[in-house]
């Protein structure tokens, strides 16, 4: 097949008449992909929406028709929510994952749902080339990359707005000399809206030492001005999900939905995270999650309950690496596989009930039972005193043995310091070892 020169030999694009699917949100970026891609180069172009619980059904309703007032040959409005939730925000609480223990992964996970999607519809509609809008500052144009050549590794990828070094600006420019105006978002803030949080940038979060004001936040209310009460919630747990709030049964995004708006409503989740993006460079944002708060510390206190002591410290190491692998676009390699399949066994005993407190911004976890629980009252009296399970030779004996690695290091160090002094014996000289 010929390979054009100039832009269409950067994608890969050959001469076949075939349509190119774009990632399409309706915003700036992928107004000007979608005509652009038209224009320059004939292209047939077939736009996607994933909701990933970011969008209601009226914004869904006028995506798709600016996609229609804009040419594309075909829409499709696809839900994102169950994928999101059963995919990835399940092992995100299972594994109690938050990015720098302070982030608990907003955005990462929606764009390998949206990637997932449109990389289906392009193999549906016999699709030659993807497209996104995406620029080349973020780590989002990685994430879409990777998982598009992960599922269709046959297909170019085509993203102008990165490729051809187009501005926000220039693009708008391009598209008002051709009668369609777009804002170019003024906006002092960049808002990113989806099932499990919200994420804020601009202003304050380019700068370390700044704080986003109350306005800035989307969803939850000044902390300040929440109920003085507060608010107590019970959450059923089984096998590391909530599966009833209340004593009410619900699906997991029904429960993430719930919680959202019970956190909002006391200012809690609100939270801002310094780290490392995918490129190398420190990026700032502010997030507000409060589901993810409320479930992720009532989850911790019920495994700290019915876990041994190792099986919280490596699911505790595993589970950050996969928090790091999915924020970083490695969501495909198999090494996630064997990942989720560790937390999912971790999580059998996982079931039970916890009461979290919420007043004013502020969570605590006030109370947990569970039929796994490790905590036995019967085994001991009057806790440090006495305990049923052993005696106190037992514990004297034990105590002596566990110290022995510590006793011998430090004699260890006292004869080589005395040695090295010139006040010690042969250095074969046998311990002393005392009781």
């Amino acid at each position: 097949m010929r390979r054009p020169s100039g832009p269409l030999g950067i994608w890969g694009l050959g001469v076949k008449k075939k349509p190119v699917v774009l990632a399409f949100s309706g915003g700036l970026d992928t107004s000007f992909c979608l005509l652009y891609l038209q224009e320059k180069f004939g292209f047939d172009v077939v736009t996607v929406t994933v909701d990933t619980g970011g969008f209601d059904a009226a914004t869904l309703a006028s995506i798709e028709a600016r996609a229609a007032s804009l040419g594309a040959v075909a829409h499709h409005t696809v839900s994102g929510t169950e994928a999101v939730y059963r995919d990835h925000i399940s092992y995100l609480v299972k594994g109690n994952v938050r990015r720098g223990g302070v982030y608990p992964l907003c955005v990462g996970a929606e764009r390998v749902v949206q990637a997932r999607m449109v990389a289906a519809i392009a193999h549906e509609v016999g699709a030659e080339a993807i497209a996104h809008g995406s620029t080349g500052a973020g780590n989002d144009q990685i994430r879409f990359d990777v998982a598009i050549r992960a599922l269709c590794p046959t297909m170019a990828i085509v993203a102008p707005v990165r490729d051809e070094g187009w501005t926000r600006q220039a693009s708008a420019a391009w598209l008002a000399e051709r009668g369609i105006a777009v804002s170019v978002e003024t906006r002092e803030y960049s808002i990113n809206e989806g099932l499990w949080g919200v994420t804020i940038g601009g202003k304050e979060t380019h700068d370390s030492w700044q704080v986003p004001p109350d306005a800035a936040y989307a969803w939850t209310v000044p902390p300040q001005q929440a109920p003085a009460e507060g608010a107590e919630v019970v959450l059923t747990f089984e096998k590391g999900e909530v599966v009833a709030i209340d004593g009410v049964s619900m699906g997991g995004v029904e429960v993430v939905r719930a919680l959202n708006a019970l956190g909002a409503a006391h200012g809690v989740g609100r939270g801002i995270h310094v780290g490392d993006t995918i490129l190398g460079i420190k990026g700032r944002i502010a997030f507000e999650a409060p589901a993810a708060a409320i479930l992720i510390e009532a989850h911790r206190e019920l495994e700290k309950l019915v876990l041994t002591r190792w099986q919280g410290h490596w699911k505790e190491q595993l589970a950050s690496f996969y928090g790091m692998l999915l924020h970083e676009a490695q969501y495909f390699d198999p090494v996630m596989r064997d990942l989720e399949a560790f937390m999912d066994s971790s999580q059998e005993p996982v079931c039970g009930q916890v009461k979290v407190k919420l007043v004013q911004g502020r969570l605590s976890v006030t109370g947990a039972r569970s039929p796994y629980s490790m905590m036995n009252a019967g085994a001991g009296t009057m806790y440090g005193e006495r305990n049923a399970m052993w005696s106190a030779e037992d514990a004297r004996g034990y105590c002596r043995i566990f110290g022995t690695q510590s006793l011998l290091a430090m004699q260890a160090r006292h004869r080589a310091a005395a040695l090295a002094e010139g006040a010690g014996g042969e250095s074969g000289e046998s311990l002393q070892v005392v009781s």
